[in-house]
């Protein structure tokens, strides 16, 4: 497998050299670690991708594969396999057909080809498929078809480009499963772009965080989940989103929204004056007794949980919280208290006050949390 460093990644477009698609992008990956690139549409985050495979020339920096500089290095000499949004299969060629074709390409020896297919059909537990043709196939099973194309050239590293954005919520789900069990039983290097926080939370070692004005934060699922950098970061990690409303600090060290005091430990050197206060919905417990009381304009039933969206004094946009208990009927006052030491609080420039900073180098692997995929939560 492979390590994939980026320093002072640049991208533009002939004829607008001024606008820079990313910029000044820096951050290494571990041989085996999987790293998704997530954030809006637009942002460039399959850009970068296709920098890293050599599909688009970078305008700046440097990009090196197991320390190898590979700016000139054409895409087929830099060993790895991309796997795109698109199946991009050849309808007229059975599955074994359409996986074998790369080692056809490449004259390997027919009993190499034949034991390679059937391996990696074996893993992707799809030998039953080998002589269908793709418009014979799911969507799901078509998504794999075009993994296993990918892993049969056995590459040093892979590249996902939103490889299930095409599939419906359940096959999203079971794919997610299937990916991060190959990971697990790879251990390849995987780059993984996405627009799907969720996606990126539960199969990521490490999320990039990229958005209009490039790289926001880079560290493990949790740490951005915890300790979002600045308000973009925390508007875009969590499901369902923070709510995020303006707030004062005071000289004092009191902090408010609207008429409502919060407690909030203030750390030294922040400063007084407007800012951000950021409340995740389901760390806004029910309490007789909580400082934040509203009027209950809609429930949204989920099963094991309740959406419950608050209309409160002093506030332009109603305040969602989670419960798992019996929700509050709409029109009913209600009353809230955030969690202790779950309260966030952004400056006026939108950056987080009292931040711890992660480390944007590559994950200790020999301190992994359990998870899905091995998830880090090491800071």
């Amino acid at each position: 497998m492979a390590s994939i460093t980026l320093h002072g990644v640049g991208k533009t477009y002939p004829g607008r050299e001024s606008h820079y698609i990313q910029r000044d992008v820096d951050f290494a990956i571990a041989d085996g670690e999987f790293v998704v690139l997530v954030g809006p549409s637009g942002c460039g985050k399959s850009t970068l991708l296709r920098m890293i495979a050599g599909l688009e020339e970078i305008s700046a920096g440097e990009i090196r594969i197991d320390g190898e500089r590979v700016n000139d290095t054409p895409p087929a000499k830099r060993g790895l396999s991309m796997v795109f949004q698109s199946y991009a299969l050849y309808a007229h060629m059975s599955v074994y057909e359409n996986i074998a074709f790369g080692l056809k390409l490449a004259r390997v020896p027919k009993a190499e080809i034949r034991a390679a297919v059937q391996s990696v059909a074996k893993m992707l537990q799809m030998e039953h498929l080998l002589e269908r043709r793709p418009p014979q196939l799911s969507g799901g099973q078509r998504q794999r078809v075009a993994i296993g194309r990918a892993i049969v050239r056995k590459p040093r590293a892979f590249l996902f480009d939103e490889p299930l954005s095409n599939l419906d919520a359940a096959l999203r789900a079971d794919m997610r499963v299937e990916i991060a069990r190959l990971h697990k039983q790879l251990g390849a290097t995987m780059v993984y772009v996405t627009h799907d926080q969720v996606e990126a939370m539960t199969l990521a070692d490490r999320i990039v965080v990229l958005g209009p004005a490039g790289v926001q934060q880079i560290g493990p699922p949790m740490h951005l989940y915890d300790e979002p950098a600045n308000v973009f970061v925390a508007g875009f990690i969590g499901s369902p989103k923070m709510n995020l409303v303006p707030g004062v600090l005071s000289a004092a060290g009191r902090l408010r929204i609207g008429d409502i005091a919060i407690d909030w430990p203030v750390p030294d050197g922040a400063a007084a004056g407007a800012v951000t206060v950021g409340l995740r919905p389901e760390h806004l417990a029910a309490d007789p007794a909580g400082p934040i009381e509203g009027s209950v304009l809609l429930v949204e039933r989920l099963g094991a949980e309740s959406y419950v969206h608050l209309s409160v004094a002093g506030l332009d946009k109603p305040l969602m919280a989670v419960t798992q208990d019996t929700p509050p009927a709409a029109g009913a006052r209600w009353r809230v208290a955030p969690m202790a030491g779950r309260v966030h609080v952004f400056d006026a420039a939108g950056q987080r006050i009292g931040a711890r900073t992660a480390a944007a180098g590559p994950v200790d692997f020999n301190n992994r949390g359990a998870g899905l995929a091995g998830i880090s939560e090491v800071a």
